[in-house]
């Protein structure tokens, strides 16, 4: 069977994740989930009640939606993600301790990932490929030279 582009749901899905900062927005989005269902722990289980209102609920709910933003419209994603960042820090004090630690951790590096995220960027070449690479270069060289001092004598 020749060699032919795959085609199909997973390759589609495989090109939109490369065009956007996937990680960090799921992870934005998992903290602001995880910090959510920590808000309906019981009383045994909470350790911190903290303002319970309003902001207990909002900042988590945010994050949600900053994580949902960043994957469906990547253009605006320093601003998602340094607001991002901010929610996610603000849940130390309003919804459990960020959600036992847990929430806040996940909110955080996803922020910090979408930050850093830069779109058309060269795909990084894993070392065993750059030492390939280089042995294939060494090897055509040698070879080069070889040739060069058989041609002289």
């Amino acid at each position: 069977m020749p060699d032919r582009p795959r085609r199909g749901p997973r390759l589609a899905f495989r090109r939109w994740r490369a065009r956007r900062p996937f990680w960090g927005g799921l992870l934005l989005a998992l903290g602001g989930g995880e910090i959510l269902l920590t808000e309906k722990a019981s009383l045994k289980v909470v350790m911190h009640i903290g303002m319970q209102g309003l902001a207990g609920y909002l900042l988590p709910t945010l994050m949600l939606l900053l994580g949902l933003l960043i994957l469906f419209n990547p253009s605006q994603r320093l601003f998602y993600s340094v607001t991002g960042i901010l929610l996610s820090l603000g849940t130390w004090l309003t919804s459990n301790l960020g959600g036992f630690f847990l929430g806040l951790l996940l909110g955080a590096t996803g922020s910090c990932l979408t930050f850093g995220w830069l779109p058309d960027q060269e795909p990084r070449v894993s070392r065993r490929e750059r030492r390939k690479q280089a042995r294939a270069e060494r090897a055509a060289t040698r070879a080069a030279m070889a040739d060069g001092v058989e041609g002289t004598a």
